[in-house]
C-alpha cells in the first residue's frame, strides 16, 4: 500500500546522479580483472560499467527493473574485478528507497545485500561482507527517511491547499448565500404583487437592489483579501454582534419576522464576533430558504468564557434533515474556534441551531475570517 507520494528526479539531480555514477564505476576501466582472459574481461567490465550508468537515466521511471539490473551488473563486476567496490549499488538502493514506498523497497534491500555481500562472501572476505551489509542498511534507511520527510512535506502542502479551498468556499457561501436568498425571496414577492400592488412591488425590488449591492461590496472585499493577503483583510471591517440587529431587519424585510435578544455585557474578540455573526446569518438563511417558517428567535448570550448563540424558528423542522454546505460551514466555523454547534429539530417544533464559541479561541480565527 503506497503513501500517495510520487517521487520524480529533477533534471538537475538526474545529471548529478549520472556524474556520480560515472565516478563510481570508473575504476572498472583500469583495475585488474580475473576469471577471463585480459582483453575479454576488460571489455565485459567496461560494458557492465557503461550499462549501469546508462540505466540510471530511467531509475525513477522504471525503478524495479533498473534497480534489479544495476544490482546484478554490480555483483558481476565485483566478481570480475576483485578491487571494484559496490558504491553504485548503495546509491541506487538509496534512490530506490526514496522513489518507492518503504514496504515496496524492502525487496531491493534484500537484493542489494545479496548483490554486494555475496561476491565478498564467495571470495572469503567476511569482514568486508559485514561492512557492505552495514552500508546497505544505512543506504536504505537514508533513502526511506528522505522519502518519509518528502511525503510529509507534500501532505502538509496539500492539506494547506485544501484548508485554503475550504476557507474560500466557506467565505463565498457566507457572503453570497444570505444576500442571494434575500434577493430571490424579494424578487418572488415583487412578482406576486406586481399588478395588484405596484408600490409594494417597487419596495421589494428596491430591497433586492440593496441586497445585491451589499453582496457585491462583500464580494469585492473578499476577493481583495484573497488577492492581496491578510493585510488587506485586516484593514477591512468585519461584521460582528452589533450587526445581528441589521441582519434581523433584512430578514424581516424578506418575510421572516426575526426577534433578537441579547444577554450579558462585554466586547468579545473580533474573531469570535465574526464567527457568531456568520453562524446566525447562515442559520437565518437556512430558515428563509428551507423551513417555511414565519418567525425566528435569535438569542446572543455573552458570558465570561464564551459567546453562545441560539436560532430557533417555527418552520417544518426540516432545515437540517439533509446537511449541506450551510450546516457544514457552521460546524467548521465553530470547530475552528474550538467551539461546538448543534443543528436539529426543536423540542417544540421548528428547527434550532445552537453554538458555543469560547472567548479564548479568538487567535484561531484570523485565518478564517
Amino acid at each position: 500500500m503506497g503513501d500517495g507520494y510520487e517521487a520524480r528526479l529533477s533534471p538537475r539531480w538526474r545529471r548529478a546522479l549520472l556524474l556520480l555514477a560515472t565516478v563510481l564505476v570508473s575504476p572498472a576501466f583500469w583495475l585488474g580483472t580475473t576469471g577471463l582472459p585480459a582483453a575479454p574481461a576488460r571489455v565485459c567490465a567496461i560494458v557492465l560499467a557503461v550499462g549501469q550508468v546508462a540505466a540510471l537515466w530511467w531509475l525513477d521511471r522504471a525503478p524495479r527493473p533498473v534497480t534489479a539490473g544495476i544490482l546484478l551488473a554490480g555483483a558481476a563486476l565485483q566478481l570480475l574485478v576483485p578491487g571494484f567496490g559496490p558504491g553504485l549499488a548503495f546509491v541506487v538502493l538509496c534512490t530506490f528507497a526514496w522513489a518507492r514506498p518503504a514496504g515496496e523497497s524492502l525487496w531491493a534491500l534484500g537484493a542489494a545485500i545479496v548483490a554486494v555481500c555475496g561476491p565478498a562472501a564467495i571470495q572469503g572476505r567476511w569482514l568486508l561482507a559485514a561492512g557492505w551489509l552495514a552500508a546497505s542498511l544505512l543506504a536504505w534507511s537514508w533513502g526511506a527517511l528522505g522519502r518519509a520527510r518528502a511525503a510529509r512535506q507534500e501532505w502538509e502542502r496539500r492539506r494547506a491547499v485544501l484548508e485554503e479551498r475550504g476557507r474560500i468556499a466557506r467565505e463565498l457561501h457566507d457572503v453570497l448565500a444570505h444576500t442571494v436568498s434575500v434577493m430571490v425571496v424579494q424578487a418572488a414577492a415583487a412578482d406576486d404583487v406586481f399588478e395588484l400592488n405596484p408600490a409594494q412591488a417597487r419596495a421589494a425590488i428596491r430591497r433586492t437592489e440593496t441586497a445585491g449591492r451589499e453582496a457585491l461590496a462583500e464580494l469585492r472585499t473578499f476577493l481583495r483579501t484573497v488577492r492581496d493577503g491578510d493585510e488587506a483583510h485586516d484593514a477591512s471591517p468585519q461584521p460582528g454582534l452589533a450587526g445581528v440587529e441589521q441582519l434581523a431587519a433584512t430578514m424581516s424585510g424578506a418575510g421572516l419576522a426575526v426577534t433578537v435578544r441579547r444577554e450579558g455585557d462585554g466586547e468579545p474578540p473580533a474573531g469570535v464576533q465574526l464567527g457568531a455573526y456568520r453562524i446566525v446569518q447562515e442559520a437565518l438563511t437556512n430558515t428563509l430558504r428551507h423551513s417555511g417558517a414565519r418567525t425566528a428567535d435569535v438569542l446572543v448570550r455573552i458570558t465570561g468564557t464564551a459567546v453562545e448563540v441560539e436560532v430557533c424558528d417555527d418552520g417544518n423542522g426540516g432545515a437540517g434533515s439533509t446537511p449541506g454546505n450551510g450546516i457544514r460551514g457552521m460546524r467548521e466555523r465553530a470547530a475552528l474556534l474550538n467551539g461546538a454547534l448543534t443543528a436539529e429539530p426543536g423540542p417544540d417544533g421548528g428547527f434550532r441551531v445552537r453554538a458555543r464559541l469560547p472567548l479564548g479561541s479568538a487567535h484561531l480565527s484570523k485565518g478564517d475570517a
